[in-house]
């Protein structure tokens, strides 16, 4: 029997551009030896990873492919675990579907709407399409002590601070809150897990996209994959209006994470120069699965709007990812760092 590899997960939220971290996990819970030993999601990462716990707990990690993909078919993907081979050649690329949204008139006024109306001035009517979906997930399993550790970021508007919620505390309203963007969406009222108050929270992006530092506990695997949705690098200098929104919505959602592997290379650099005592601090190995190329052809209108289409081929993108990552650094895991941090922050 082949010996567990244990890791953690730290998933990006990005709307519906999180179909790809589906992929991602789709193709990891493939993997019998790998498990997972802790969970932390944001936004669309929180969705995924609150299906993973939930379906993994009632079925294995079949039973978290199943749910993932009733998550999916919920938000808007093809039912299919993927699209036939012959008809791959027939779908639009997702950077012609990007582009004819970004330019259509409705998407163009559901935008201007957005920045000169309130989410406040629909009243009675307003309600989170999320609430149908998110309601639905078992939260026993998604809360249990049992399973993989899940922890799930939100920003807590009144001090713009970073809320982690975790056990007991998650439920549908902590998730909702997790994705609250807030031109879109009423902030969620939540209990402060810090000061037991009722505070108002939006999207966790602004602050922990995914928050990094729940999985610094010496219990947990030093084995971090991050599963990026948001490019970090884009070679073409953004002129049209979408573009110049787009990657202002990136550059801010890439930002606390940015910070955090700032902190972690830091504090491999003082343990490997000796400055640090061995044990001091926890030791991450991080590791990170993307499909950059893929994501910069998309833009902000494919995260907000859940085309069936383009769902389905970000999932086969994140399979190919993951598969990738697996054929060349499966063996690395438990053993060393395949991320290099050094060069992304010179």
């Amino acid at each position: 029997m082949a010996k567990s590899i244990r890791i953690n997960l730290a998933l990006q939220g990005g709307g519906a551009h999180g179909a790809f971290t589906w992929g991602v996990l789709d193709r990891l819970l493939e993997e019998p030896e790998i498990e997972i030993a802790a969970i932390t999601g944001t936004s669309a990462g929180a969705l995924n990873g609150a299906a993973l716990k939930s379906g993994m707990l009632g079925g294995g990690h079949e039973g978290a492919r199943e749910t993932l993909d009733w998550l999916w078919s919920q938000i808007g993907a093809l039912r299919d675990e993927a699209l036939p081979d012959w008809l791959q050649g027939w779908m639009p690329h997702p950077e012609v579907v990007s582009k004819s949204l970004e330019y259509s008139l409705p998407y163009s006024w559901g935008e201007a709407v957005g920045r000169m109306v309130s989410p406040y001035a629909w009243g009675p009517l307003y309600r989170n399409p999320l609430e149908k979906i998110v309601e639905r997930f078992d939260f026993g399993r998604v809360c249990a002590a049992t399973g993989p550790e899940f922890y799930v970021c939100a920003t807590q508007v009144r001090d713009g601070k970073i809320r982690v919620f975790s056990g007991d505390a998650i439920n549908a309203q902590v998730i909702m809150a997790s994705a609250c963007l807030p031109t879109l969406f009423q902030a969620v009222e939540l209990e402060d897990p810090q000061t037991g108050t009722m505070e108002p929270f939006w999207d966790g992006g602004y602050t922990g996209n995914p928050a990094l530092f729940p999985l610094f506990e010496e219990h947990l695997p030093d084995d971090v994959v991050v599963v990026n949705i948001n490019p970090l690098l884009r070679d073409k200098t953004p002129v049209s209006p979408p573009e110049i929104q787009n990657r202002i919505n990136e550059i801010s959602f890439n930002a606390s994470l940015l910070r955090e592997l700032r902190a972690i290379d830091f504090v491999q650099r003082l343990l490997q120069s000796g400055a640090l005592t061995p044990g001091t601090m926890k030791d991450l190995r991080i590791h990170m699965i993307a499909d950059d190329a893929l994501m910069n052809a998309l833009s902000v209108a494919t995260k907000m709007v859940p085309v069936p289409t383009v769902i389905a081929q970000l999932k086969e993108a994140g399979r190919r990812a993951a598969g990738r990552f697996l054929d060349s650094h499966k063996d690395d895991l438990g053993h060393r760092q395949t991320a290099d941090l050094r060069a992304m922050f010179s």
